[in-house]
């Protein structure tokens, strides 16, 4: 937990590329480097992509390719110019000397930059991800040190990072580590399944709650409230044939654009003899 200082917020496809490049690493390579990129205001810091930098690391010195880093950043500002230098990142468990130096630098792209490890290595048994913010330590005007403090890591994603997120904790449980990509329909069918346990969960507590078993919560209360007044009031005739115009609707679409493909291969394979 942080002493003081913003909440990091880590989206998971920093930490899948911060994972591709451990593993692509340069045969000899102890560890990875890179700069994070995101957003920033007055509470939080958001990590939303990133990218490695070539360095070269010894007992006695280390060398990194900072005309790589800018060249890498100008071309990330073309694609997202909201994203901007908040930090950047290392694999491994703990703070080196060299890691000081490397600090310096980002302090000079960055105001107050952000230091990510990441234990790829899992040397405790699990990928421990921490942030370190730094503050000059010393008494004034002799020598002064750099002290990382540690901050708090959250954890954040997209809608559309969240499949791939559950596609991957899917093949957890399977024996070759693969899973495919389902289909639509069985995306629905999932997601209808998930509604529907959470719905049990809910008329059970409230069985519970009304049989005395389980004493009421007047914020769980005030939630179940907002959630069914957002239940729009419809008859069940009408709820069905709106359903049903919508799926007459989409299967004709879908099968418009399969006659349409039909059609381009056909031109296509009539062009060609």
């Amino acid at each position: 937990m942080s002493v003081y200082g913003p909440v990091v917020k880590i989206h998971p496809v920093v930490l899948a590329s911060i994972c591709d490049s451990y593993e692509r690493r340069n045969e000899g390579a102890s560890r990875v480097i890179g700069t994070l990129l995101g957003t920033t205001d007055k509470h939080s810091i958001e990590v939303t992509n990133c990218f490695s930098v070539p360095h070269n690391e010894s007992e006695d010195e280390v060398a990194v390719d900072m005309e790589f880093a800018k060249n890498m950043y100008e071309l990330h500002k073309r694609v997202s110019p909201t994203e901007v230098i908040v930090g950047w990142y290392a694999t491994g468990f703990d703070i080196t000397e060299h890691s000081v130096l490397i600090h310096e630098y980002y302090s000079r792209e960055a105001t107050n930059p952000i230091h990510l490890t990441i234990d790829t290595a899992l040397q405790s048994g699990k990928m421990n991800i921490r942030a370190y913010v730094s503050a000059q330590m010393g008494v004034p005007g002799k020598t002064v040190g750099v002290m990382f403090t540690p901050l708090t890591v959250k954890y954040i994603y997209y809608d559309t990072e969240r499949i791939g997120v559950d596609l991957l904790m899917r093949t957890r449980v399977t024996p070759s580590r693969t899973k495919g990509l389902t289909s639509d329909l069985s995306q629905v069918a999932c997601s209808a399944a998930r509604v529907q346990d959470m719905l049990a969960t809910v008329l059970a507590y409230i069985e519970d709650v009304l049989s005395g078993k389980v004493t009421a919560d007047n914020s769980v209360g005030r939630f179940l409230m907002d959630l069914v007044n957002k239940v729009p009031t419809i008859l069940p005739e009408d709820f069905e044939n709106m359903l049903n115009s919508n799926i007459n609707d989409l299967l004709m679409v879908t099968y418009l654009s399969n006659l349409t493909q039909a059609q381009i291969a056909l031109n296509e394979k009539l062009v060609l003899l």
